[in-house]
């Protein structure tokens, strides 16, 4: 089965929507303000050859997704802003440590990082257009076994 970089992302955001958590997710970085409730952005961040995953005249990847979460700052009550943020990330990151459906795309979320970094998310403030958003960003590493054969 030949790797689907949509597929997976479709998963991802599907997934995500059923959480409840956001009003929308999108599969590209938001040019315009994304609004003042819950929504995120997804999408690829790099792809890496990892190990001997699988068959030994293959190439297994590593492909590292990116999501990121958005809140705008100004919204009330503020003492809510960082709890809604944290527990979205939560619910997203044990979506992401259940598998979430991904295994008939993928071999694995590399949760724990063993080939690389791994499912790993990080507070920050990012600035869209003009509005400042408080901002969590998941790192989301997928293993896919025998993206490329290799000849010898």
């Amino acid at each position: 089965m030949a790797f689907d970089p949509q597929a997976v992302m479709d998963s991802i955001i599907s997934h995500s929507l059923a959480t409840g958590w956001f009003d929308r997710v999108q599969n590209h970085e938001p040019k315009q303000p994304p609004g003042n409730g819950l929504s995120a952005a997804l999408w690829v961040d790099r792809i890496d050859p990892v190990g001997s995953v699988s068959g030994v005249d293959s190439t297994s990847l590593r492909v590292m997704f990116m999501m990121r979460i958005y809140t705008n700052m100004l919204q009330e009550p503020q003492d809510a802003i960082d709890p809604n943020v944290i527990q979205a990330t939560f619910s997203i990151m044990q979506e992401l440590s259940s598998d979430l459906g991904l295994g008939a795309l993928v071999k694995n979320v590399d949760v724990l990082g063993a080939f690389g970094e791994g499912l790993v998310a990080r507070a920050g403030y990012v600035k869209v257009d003009t509005q400042m958003y408080r901002v969590m960003t998941i790192n989301i590493p997928v293993v896919v076994n025998d993206a490329f054969d290799q000849a010898f």
